[in-house]
């Protein structure tokens, strides 16, 4: 499946482009939504979303800033600008940045579904749409194995069950973490714990994120829970990570 991302700082925007969008007939799970640029660019480290819609007039970050800023750290994703303002400045920096197309508020459903189809297609020319591409009967265990590994290496900070990949690929919860186990050095609990406190260390290292959000973002809804899966992890609580992190970084 593709990923979504949804920036604008106005909800019925962003709700009028999730309800208008072709998600399944696309092959792309349910959008993600952020307000502003600088959410955004945390939200993309998290979530590496295939299509991002981006409104150009926005709060703390505007489109044209995390334009430039995103298209450098993420050059695989299509951006898609969605502006109230028909300028030739506005478009001009949208395709100074690489944008793909400029839609203009309100959203036409069919002019949205035109836009998502054209960057689906130069992510992937040979791309069919309309229906299911899975087909695990020719897809060897290996491969199976590797899907799965990008798959949580795209979506860790979500409720990820063994279940869910036995299910669709017809394998025993044993014998698939068996494979993965022998692959990757990791069972895939093991792998998503070691992706969610790698990241929680980075997102530690500045003090303007607040531990329970950190919680929150890697997929935590107990926070008292994420310390401690931290605390055994590394040794030392959050707190006690960040400080250590602070007195070592003063010069």
């Amino acid at each position: 499946m593709y990923k979504a991302l949804i920036i604008d700082d106005e909800k019925p925007v962003r709700i009028a482009i999730s309800k208008l969008g072709h998600w399944s007939y696309y092959h792309i799970s349910p959008p993600e939504m952020t307000s502003n640029g600088l959410e955004a660019l945390s939200a993309m480290r998290e979530i590496h979303p295939d299509v991002v819609f981006v409104d150009m007039n926005m709060p703390v970050m505007d489109g044209s800033t995390f334009l430039e800023k995103a298209s450098l750290e993420f050059p695989e994703s299509q951006f898609i600008v969605v502006s109230g303002y028909d300028e030739f400045t506005y478009a001009q920096r949208a395709i100074r940045y690489g944008a793909i197309d400029y839609l203009l508020k309100p959203i036409e459903e069919e002019a949205l579904n035109s836009a998502i189809e054209k960057a689906l297609l130069r992510i992937n020319p040979s791309e069919t749409f309309g229906q299911d591409n899975t087909d695990s009967e020719h897809t060897s265990p290996e491969e199976i194995i590797a899907v799965i590994k990008d798959y949580i290496d795209s979506n860790y900070c979500t409720n990820i069950k063994i279940t869910m990949f036995a299910e669709k690929y017809f394998f025993s919860i044993e014998y698939l973490t068996k494979l993965f186990k022998s692959k990757y050095g990791y069972s895939i609990y093991e792998y998503v714990l070691k992706l969610r406190m790698e990241r929680a260390k980075e997102l530690l290292m500045h003090e303007e994120n607040k531990i329970i959000d950190i919680s929150k973002r890697l997929g935590y809804t107990d926070n008292h829970y994420f310390s401690k899966a931290f605390r055994n992890y590394y040794g030392v609580s959050p707190s006690q990570f960040r400080k250590q992190y602070s007195e070592k970084s003063k010069p």
